[in-house]
């Protein structure tokens, strides 16, 4: 971003009542995470093979062998200044709500109160049989699929292939595309539906689109 640029961007946002940021996996926001490296370690799972709700109900233990390696690589991960730098927008008050794809719940560690997490996050796991959720953190993923005191098995607390957006992020998503000035796109080609569809909406709303990415969104 040059000069020119930058400084018509910082005017855009100081005359704007309302500002939201959407983010993705880009690199800016992961890569300096320390996530984008680990991801060669779950490379070798076919997405259609372990990342649909099919595949975990057919086979819990099996996704659970993927799940686990990205248990070890979140649990690795930062903020990053790119994500520091959203918080300190929101303290200033000068950025609404972040709607984010991410799962990482980085958002939040950097200092983040409102984070729509339209996927929904890593940070939990909820019991398929009694709803029941626990702390990522507090289940031990010695035996595999971790299960609730119930029996029930333990899934991620976001969504999988063939899963539906959360009714609650989904509501908010849109409250919040549908009413800011500026949406600020941060690290997504804006391709993946139904997310794709809040920067559309918050252009067709009369909001200013500000992209900030390495590659050119779609």
């Amino acid at each position: 971003m040059n000069d020119d640029l930058l400084h018509s961007t910082v005017e855009i946002m100081k005359r704007a009542k309302k500002v939201v940021a959407f983010t993705g996996a880009g690199f800016r926001l992961k890569a300096e995470s320390r996530i984008s490296g680990g991801h060669r370690a779950v490379e070798k799972f076919d997405p259609m093979e372990y990342a649909t709700i099919e595949a975990f109900h057919s086979n819990p233990k099996k996704v659970w062998g993927m799940l686990k390696e990205m248990a070890i690589i979140l649990d690795r991960s930062r903020p990053n200044p790119a994500h520091r730098a959203l918080a300190h927008l929101e303290e200033m008050g000068r950025l609404s709500s972040i709607i984010t794809q991410n799962i990482d719940y980085l958002h939040q560690e950097a200092g983040s109160k409102r984070v729509i997490e339209f996927h929904g996050t890593s940070k939990n796991l909820v019991c398929i049989l009694c709803g029941h959720i626990y702390d990522r953190r507090q289940v031990k993923l010695e035996a595999l699929p971790p299960r609730c005191a119930c029996s029930g098995v333990l899934k991620p607390n976001f969504i999988f292939f063939g899963e539906p957006i959360p009714w609650g992020a989904q509501l908010e998503a849109k409250e919040e595309a549908g009413s800011c000035e500026v949406m600020l796109v941060i690290g997504t080609s804006a391709v993946v539906s139904p997310a794709c569809d809040l920067p559309v909406m918050a252009k067709r709303r009369g909001a200013i689109i500000i992209e900030i990415n390495l590659e050119e969104p779609n």
